[in-house]
């Protein structure tokens, strides 16, 4: 089975046409500069000329809680998905333009959605709840939801088979570090808590998302500038994060600039790491026993200085890197720790997750089918 994995943003979409049935990738690339997405689809279309296309997947940051699995897509799911939009605005309307345009282009060709915040549909309602009044929440949507939920789903089972543990006795810390960061309590496979909330932009600093923050600051601010809350909330999202503390979202920049005696860079390292840290605690407490902590995503795969900060004085936990092999150029999965709990480093592969979870819907939507007839 040939799946074509499609995760159609803003200004671009990423593809890649993977062979399940040898787990390698037959193409892939990324188009941007595009003047739509029609345009972005013709010209991988172009480019995959010829290529048998068995189904595709698609990549959705924000299924709402109607959506807690891959579905296949059709009209109905479409316009379901359209009236999620307002949770994700950067995110669900071009995720959409993707998937109706792929239809056009592949219409024989089955379809199925898959959501980042599908994974996070276990969390447990001590953990999804925020604290303001019962009916405002209800009424609006207004719960924890979590992203990043196809990396943490892949880093749990592919951390259970690097360490030869059944995925269902294993307690991790999935850790994605990138541009967006989040971390992830995963029990059992399953996840009890994450640090994103009802958008991407609670948790962990990121490259240009302020993460957690007392939420006064906005009514704070909107007082002291002048500024709309629209306004307020552009600078949390694009002008925050690493980029508002340094002046850069690029992690090897700022550790270039640590190296080299620069103090704003390091208090921005500081404080990134910092903040890891403390979810580190707080999701080991979550989960009463800690096995394994596991790091993905472009920063956790490659900065060993992220790494070794925020796990650094964690005995207590027993967590201990081994900071040769933490600072190895060795590449692929690999273990990285010395204490009781096992520390992992995991290169990212969301669209090998996207493609297995994608030929598991089209998989149960045929013995399905069966049973009906």
């Amino acid at each position: 089975m040939r799946i074509l994995v499609l995760n159609s943003g803003s200004s671009s979409i990423k593809y890649r046409l993977l062979d399940l049935t040898r787990s390698t990738a037959v193409a892939g690339g990324t188009v941007e500069e595009m003047g739509d997405h029609r345009e972005g689809l013709g010209r991988i279309v172009t480019t995959l000329a010829g290529q048998e296309i068995s189904a595709i997947g698609h990549r959705v940051v924000h299924g709402g809680e109607r959506f807690r699995e891959p579905v296949l897509l059709s009209d109905p799911v479409i316009e379901e998905l359209r009236r999620l939009n307002p949770l994700a605005p950067l995110h669900n309307p071009a995720n959409l333009l993707g998937m109706e345009r792929a239809r056009e282009v592949w219409p024989d060709a089955p379809q199925v959605a898959v959501f980042d915040t599908a994974f996070h549909q276990t969390l447990p309602p001590p953990a999804f709840t925020y604290a303001i009044p019962e009916a405002l929440a209800r009424n609006h949507g207004i719960r924890r939801y979590g992203f990043h939920g196809i990396s943490h789903a892949s880093v749990a089972r592919r951390s259970a088979a690097l360490i030869r543990r059944p995925l269902e006795s294993l307690n991790l810390i999935s850790l994605h570090l990138g541009n967006g960061a989040s971390a992830a309590a995963i029990r059992g496979g399953r996840s009890v808590d994450t640090s994103m909330g009802l958008t991407p932009l609670e948790g962990l600093v990121m490259g240009t998302r302020s993460g957690d923050l007392d939420p006064a600051i906005l009514p704070y601010l909107a007082r002291c500038t002048g500024a709309g809350l629209d306004e307020i909330e552009g600078i949390l999202l694009r002008e925050s994060g690493l980029l508002g503390l340094a002046g850069t979202n690029d992690m090897r920049e700022l550790e270039r600039r640590t190296r080299d005696g620069d103090a704003t860079a390091r208090v921005a390292v500081d404080v990134f790491c910092y903040r890891l840290k403390k979810y580190v605690g707080a999701y080991a407490a979550a989960l009463g026993r800690l096995d394994a902590v596991a790091f993905t995503g472009g920063i956790g795969e490659h900065s060993a200085l992220v790494r070794g900060l925020c796990l650094q004085n964690l005995s207590i936990l027993g967590i201990a890197v081994d900071e040769e092999k933490n600072r190895s150029s060795a590449t692929g999965e690999r273990e990285i720790g010395t204490g009781a709990v096992r520390v992992l480093v995991l290169p990212a592969d969301e669209e090998l997750e996207i493609a297995t979870q994608t030929a598991a819907c089209l998989e149960e939507a045929r013995r399905n089918t069966r049973t009906d007839s």
